[in-house]
């Protein structure tokens, strides 16, 4: 498994348990791998959007819901839909980075039960 990924499960790993310290020093080295490029930039901005939502409990945030009140199919359908945006051709490199980060957080929830950590409907 790429790096970026592993560390993406690490971070969505310490999300999930309310560890925003840990999730943040995730956030930092995912920074770091990604760059300060368009696609960086963009992929930065979602994960930094994960973890401020997560902090401030915003209701209205897809993360939020997820992590809240699991659900596996809800996820299974934002996944496809996020990776069906990145198949438009007039993405710019930033918005891909963002859905990027997207579909990677979706699918590391997805892997979660394989990882030991079970949550809510299948």
């Amino acid at each position: 498994m790429p790096a970026r990924e592993m560390r993406m499960e690490m971070f969505l790993r310490a999300l999930m348990r309310g560890d925003y310290t840990k999730a943040k020093a995730h956030l930092d080295k995912l920074e770091k791998i990604v760059g300060d490029d368009e696609w960086g930039r963009g992929y930065s901005k979602a994960i930094n959007g994960f973890l401020s939502a997560l902090k401030d409990n915003d209701t209205d945030s897809l993360i939020v819901q997820l992590v809240r009140n699991p659900d596996n199919e809800k996820a299974q359908k934002l996944l496809e839909h996020f990776e069906s945006i990145l198949q438009h051709e007039f993405r710019d490199d930033y918005e891909k980075g963002y859905y990027t980060a997207w579909k990677e957080l979706l699918t590391a929830y997805l892997s979660q039960e394989r990882l030991g950590v079970r949550h809510g409907k299948k």
